[in-house]
């Protein structure tokens, strides 16, 4: 059933209170074509939502919002070494995450807590603690708005990046992700050397490695470091981590002697934005009803009462400071709409 005139307050994490002309929530792939078959809303415009942790509403949307609420976990197949496990675009990430770790499927657990919904996350290449999702991913399956036929698309079809896909570019707007199929392993291969995952490891005293131990202390380190969006609202890191030439890196470490990086090859290193934003002086900026986290400088947040577009206007503020201080370009890894 289609709804008018909706707060979306409830289905974004920064909290922000827009409003859409037309709502609705589909269960399943047949919902969505049913819905996109009115011929009411035929010529509307359209958008997506799972959870709504990577949007930044700037403004009331005139057209149709479609919450994909699609769910259903299930294995596809296995073998000695791996499982094959599909899942929902609707399925909260976190909920998938700890299902495999649940059952010592292995390959997801440095992706635990991550917000958002599963049909999101090949969208955004999702990543975290040296693991993306392209790491794991085997197929994902999406309406085609124009013929409404599922189609499949394999991993070379993603083109995934750094929290890049197709479906971010050339596809954005024109396919809706319904499932996603992921290539577990029964092996773990365990990947702690980034960030503070050994640190925390050995705190928690940890000595015989396992995914439940490694997915417990990533949950522990974002707790530690990000606010939950049920408490203050936010996306998240608002920022891409940004890759620069490593001859921009060293001409910026004799100036900046503790600037932190990661080689990505032997030209190229990535900064965290979340430093370069610290070190411009934004860490725990407020402004009113919207700031900048004072534990994380690389999450954005609505304390309550803010707009979209003063979060936005915050942003280009960071980004024009960090250009003039480091010479380094910040890409907002959220989207706004």
């Amino acid at each position: 059933m289609i709804q008018q005139n909706i707060s979306l307050k409830p289905y974004n994490t920064f909290g922000l209170d827009a409003t859409t002309k037309f709502f609705a929530e589909v269960n399943s792939v047949e919902e969505l074509r049913t819905i996109l078959q009115n011929p009411d809303y035929l010529l509307v415009e359209k958008l997506f939502l799972g959870e709504g942790s990577n949007i930044l509403l700037t403004k009331d949307f005139a057209g149709l919002v479609v919450k994909i609420n699609i769910k259903g976990i299930q294995k596809i197949d296995e073998d000695n070494t791996h499982i094959i496990i599909q899942a929902g675009a609707g399925e909260v990430w976190h909920d998938l995450v700890m299902y495999c770790v649940d059952n010592q499927y292995a390959g997801m657990e440095n992706l635990s807590l991550i917000p958002g919904t599963v049909g999101a996350a090949p969208m955004q290449n999702i990543g975290a603690y040296g693991v993306e999702i392209k790491d794991i991913f085997e197929e994902l399956q999406a309406l085609n708005l124009e013929t409404l036929a599922i189609e499949t698309f394999k991993l070379t079809d993603c083109h995934f990046g750094y929290r890049e896909s197709v479906f971010k570019h050339e596809f954005k707007g024109k396919y809706v992700i319904t499932s996603v199929t992921f290539k577990l392993s029964k092996e773990p291969i365990f990947k702690i050397s980034y960030g503070d995952i050994q640190k925390t490891l050995e705190e928690m005293g940890i000595k015989d490695l396992n995914i439940k131990a490694i997915s417990e202390a990533v949950i522990h380190i974002r707790k530690s470091k990000l606010p939950d969006p049920a408490e203050i609202g936010n996306s998240g890191s608002f920022f891409k981590n940004p890759e620069i030439p490593k001859t921009q890196y060293d001409t910026l470490k004799e100036k900046f002697e503790n600037i932190p990086s990661y080689p990505i090859n032997e030209s190229t290193v990535k900064i965290p934005a979340g430093w370069l934003i610290e070190q411009a002086g934004w860490k725990g900026f407020r402004d009113g009803r919207i700031g900048v986290h004072a534990r994380q400088a690389l999450v954005l947040v609505n304390y309550g009462g803010g707009t979209g577009e003063q979060i936005r206007a915050l942003s280009e503020k960071i980004q024009a400071s960090v250009q003039e201080k480091f010479g380094i370009s910040l890409s907002a890894e959220v989207n706004f709409v």
